[in-house]
C-alpha cells in the first residue's frame, strides 16, 4: 500500500496531499483566484511567488492531518509539465529536495495523466479501454487509455481550449474571472435556445470536417458579434441569455464529439475530467446523451475537478507500483504530449 506525498504548482493552485492506496488522507489547496481576478487571468510571476509562500504550509498541514511523518512516504511527487515554467519548477524543485533529504524515490508527473486519474477519487475506474474527455483552461482533449501509461490521442481543440473560451467570453461579457463559474451562475434561468451560434469545425486537408477535433475560436468571434450588435441597438444585454446560449453550444459539441468518438472506437464508458467537468449543463447533458446512447459515463468528483495534488498522488501511485521512479535530475518543461510520459522515468532524465 504505497503512501506518497504529491505536490500540484503547475498554474495557479499551490496543493499538496498524501494518498496511501487509492485513498485520500490529507489534501490542501491555496487557491489564487482572487489576485489573479484582479488582471483578468494568471499572471506567471505572480503564480510562481504564491507557490514558494504557500508549499511549505501546506505540506506541514497535510502531514499533520494525514498522521503520516516523512519517514513512513514511499515516494515523493511533483508536477513537471505541463504548466508554467516557473511555477512547475516550485513544485518539482520542493519534491526533489524532499526526496533527497528523506531518501524517497522522486516522481515527476504528468500534469494530464493526474487529471486522468482524479475521476477514480470517486469510485474505481474501470480496466482499459475507455474514453476520457479532458477538458479544462489549458487543455480539450479526448484520450482513449488501454491501461497505465497507455495513452493515445484521439481529438483535441485546434485553437482555445474550452475554458480558455470560457474565460474570454466571461471578460467580453464583464463578467469576471475565472469565466466557467462566472458564465454558470449568469446562465441560470436564461434562454440557451435565443442566440444561434456555431459549433466550430475543423477541416480535412482532403476535405470534409475532424470527426473529434474542437474549434472555439470562431464561437469567441460570434459571441463578440452578437454583443456588439446589441449594444449597437442601445438595449442592455441580455446577459442571462447570451451565457446560457454560450454553455449550451460548448456543452452540446463536447458532448456529441465525444460521444461519437467513444461508438466509433466502440468503447463503452466515458470519462469526464478536468476544471470544465464540474459545469453542470455539461454534466446533466453528458448523462442525458449516455443514457440515450447506451455508454456508461463517470465524471470526478467535484472537489476534484480543478488542479490538486490527490490527483497527482494518484498517478504516482500508479508509477510506483509499476517499480518507476524519476531521476532527481529531471527538470521540468512546459510542454510535452501525454503519449510521451513515459519518458518522465528515464535515466538520463529527458529534460
Amino acid at each position: 500500500m504505497p503512501t506518497v506525498l504529491a505536490l500540484e504548482t503547475s498554474c495557479d493552485e499551490s496543493a499538496a496531499a498524501i494518498v496511501r492506496d487509492g485513498q485520500v488522507l490529507a489534501s490542501a489547496v491555496a487557491s489564487q483566484i482572487e489576485e489573479h481576478a484582479r488582471w483578468g487571468g494568471v499572471v506567471p510571476e505572480i503564480a510562481s511567488r504564491r507557490h514558494l509562500e504557500a508549499l511549505p504550509l501546506l505540506i506541514a498541514r497535510v502531514l499533520h492531518d494525514a498522521g503520516v511523518p516523512m519517514a513512513a512516504l514511499d515516494g515523493v511527487a511533483a508536477t513537471v509539465t505541463p504548466g508554467l515554467v516557473g511555477a512547475l519548477l516550485v513544485g518539482s524543485v520542493t519534491g526533489r529536495t524532499l526526496a533527497r533529504l528523506h531518501d524517497k524515490p522522486f516522481l515527476g508527473i504528468h500534469h494530464l495523466e493526474g487529471h486522468l486519474c482524479s475521476a477514480a477519487l470517486g469510485e474505481p475506474l474501470p480496466p482499459g479501454p475507455y474514453l476520457v474527455l479532458l477538458v479544462s483552461g489549458g487543455h480539450t482533449e479526448l484520450i482513449r487509455v488501454d491501461g497505465p501509461g497507455r495513452y493515445q490521442r484521439l481529438g483535441q481543440s485546434r485553437d482555445d481550449a474550452a475554458g480558455e473560451c470560457f474565460d474570454k467570453v466571461a471578460r467580453l461579457l464583464e463578467l469576471g474571472y475565472p469565466g466557467g463559474p462566472a458564465i454558470e451562475q449568469v446562465a441560470v434561468g436564461g434562454d440557451a435556445g435565443r442566440f444561434q451560434l456555431p459549433k466550430g469545425r475543423v477541416s480535412l486537408p482532403e476535405g470534409g470536417y475532424h470527426p473529434y477535433d474542437f474549434s472555439f475560436s470562431g464561437l469567441k468571434t460570434a459571441m463578440l458579434r452578437q454583443v456588439r450588435a446589441l449594444q449597437a441597438s442601445g438595449a442592455p444585454l441580455p446577459l442571462a441569455d447570451l451565457a446560457a446560449s454560450f454553455e449550451q453550444v460548448v456543452a452540446d459539441v463536447l458532448v456529441e464529439r465525444s460521444c461519437r468518438c467513444a461508438r466509433d472506437q466502440q468503447l463503452h464508458t466515458l470519462v469526464l475530467v478536468g476544471g470544465v467537468a464540474a459545469n453542470r449543463r455539461l454534466r446533466g447533458l453528458l448523462e442525458r446523451q449516455a443514457a440515450a446512447t447506451g455508454l456508461t459515463w463517470r465524471a470526478a468528483p467535484l472537489a476534484y475537478c480543478t488542479d490538486n495534488a490527490a490527483m497527482i498522488a494518484l498517478a504516482a501511485e500508479q508509477r510506483l507500483r509499476a517499480g518507476q521512479s524519476s531521476s532527481l535530475g529531471l527538470g521540468v518543461a512546459a510542454r510535452m504530449p501525454l503519449e510521451q510520459a513515459d519518458r518522465l522515468y528515464e535515466t538520463p532524465p529527458c529534460f
